[in-house]
C-alpha cells in the first residue's frame, strides 16, 4: 500500500509535536518539514530523516523537484504556524497538489473561507482543520444529550477559560491582534466551535471585554445562552485555583452542572488524523461559524452589561485593561 507522504510547516511550534504524533500514528511519511526556526530537535523522536528547511523557497524547491524527479507526491500539508500565515499557507499546500490540514483558527476572516472555497474547487484538493472537542467522547455525549432533549429549551451555560501565560506571550506573535486575532481567536475558537456545534446558530453575539490578555461576552445559539470568559492572565485565575498553585482553570457547566472533560486530550490530534484519512475530517464550511464569531468578537464596539447576559467574572475585570499594554 502506498505510502501517504505529508510536509509540516511550523515543525519548532507549540502544536507541532502532536501533529508529528498524529503523522507517526497514522503511519505517514513526513518529507518535509519548515520552520524560519531551528530549535527542531523533537523531529529526532517521529522522524530523523525528514528533509528540514528554514527558508519557504527551498522548502517548496524541495517539493516540487521531489514531485517531478522521484515521482513523489505530497498527499497533506499540516499546517502548524502563526495564525495569520494559515491562509497563505494553505494556499500553497492546494496548488503543490496537496491536502491541507490546518490548526485552528483556520484563518482570521470569513471572507478568507470563500477564497479558499475557489481555490478548492480550482485545484480538487480539500482543506481541512483540527476541531479536536468535536471528537472527544463528553462533549459528543453532551451533543446527544441535547439533541435527545426537548427541543425548545434554551439551556443557561457558563464557559470560563484561564490559561496562563508570561510575558513571552505579548512579544510573540499571539500578542500581536493584527496576527493572532488576539485572545477569542487564539484560545477561545474552538470552545466557541463546539458550543456552535452542539446548541445551533448563533443569534446574538455581544462583547463585553476585548483586551490584551482577556475577552468576555454574552453569545445566545437557537438552544443556549451562553455568558463566557477568557483570559491569559493569572491574576484572573479564582482564589481557591491559584491557591493551589495551578495556572489554569477550565469549566464549562450546563444548567450549573459541569461538563468534565479534561481527560483525553492527548489522543485527539491522532483522532482527527484518522478521520481526516478516512474522508471524514472538518472542512471549511465546518469552521465558518466560530470564524464569524470570533471576527465579530474583534471588531466589535463594546456593549453595556445587561443583567443576566454577562459572566461574574466581568464584574471585576470590566474597563480594567485597555487593549494597549502600558
Amino acid at each position: 500500500m502506498k505510502a501517504t507522504n505529508f510536509a509540516l510547516i511550523g515543525v519548532a511550534g507549540y502544536i507541532a509535536p502532536r501533529h508529528l504524533k498524529a503523522i507517526k500514528d497514522v503511519d505517514g511519511t513526513l518529507i518535509a518539514a519548515l520552520d524560519k526556526h531551528d530549535s527542531v530537535g523533537v523531529l529526532d523522536s517521529y522522524f530523523p530523516d525528514t528533509d528540514f528547511f528554514v527558508e519557504f523557497e527551498r522548502f517548496d524547491r524541495h517539493i516540487e523537484k521531489k514531485k517531478r524527479e522521484d515521482d513523489t507526491q505530497l498527499d497533506y500539508v499540516s499546517i502548524c504556524t502563526p495564525n495569520y500565515l494559515h491562509d497563505a499557507h494553505i494556499r500553497m499546500a492546494l496548488r503543490s497538489g496537496a491536502h491541507a490540514i490546518c490548526e485552528k483558527p483556520l484563518v482570521l476572516n470569513p471572507w478568507n473561507l470563500d477564497a479558499l472555497q475557489d481555490i478548492e474547487k480550482e485545484t480538487g484538493k480539500k482543506v481541512f482543520t483540527i476541531l479536536q472537542l468535536r471528537l472527544h467522547p463528553s462533549i459528543i455525549a453532551l451533543k446527544e444529550k441535547i439533541q435527545n432533549g426537548p427541543k425548545e429549551k434554551v439551556y443557561d451555560v457558563d464557559l470560563t477559560y484561564l490559561t496562563s501565560r508570561g510575558n513571552w506571550y505579548h512579544a510573540s506573535w499571539k500578542g500581536d491582534v493584527a496576527k493572532s486575532g488576539g485572545v477569542a481567536s487564539n484560545i477561545g475558537v474552538h470552545f466557541f466551535d463546539m458550543l456552535s456545534w452542539i446548541f445551533g446558530d448563533v443569534k446574538v453575539n455581544k462583547t463585553h471585554v476585548h483586551s490584551y490578555d482577556r475577552a468576555a461576552g454574552y453569545l445566545e445559539f437557537e438552544q443556549a445562552r451562553v455568558k463566557w470568559f477568557l483570559s491569559i492572565d493569572s491574576e484572573a485565575l479564582p482564589k481557591e485555583v491559584k491557591a493551589k498553585g495551578q495556572r489554569t482553570y477550565r469549566s464549562i457547566t450546563v444548567e450549573g452542572d459541569e461538563v468534565e472533560f479534561s481527560a483525553g486530550f492527548t489522543e485527539l490530534h491522532t483522532e482527527s488524523y484518522k478521520e481526516i484519512l478516512a474522508g471524514n475530517g472538518f472542512g471549511l464550511e465546518d469552521a465558518r461559524t466560530s470564524i464569524e464569531i470570533v471576527h465579530a468578537i474583534r471588531t466589535a464596539t463594546m456593549s453595556t452589561l445587561t443583567a443576566g447576559e454577562f459572566h461574574p467574572f466581568v464584574n471585576l475585570e470590566q474597563s480594567k485593561h485597555p487593549f494597549e499594554r502600558e
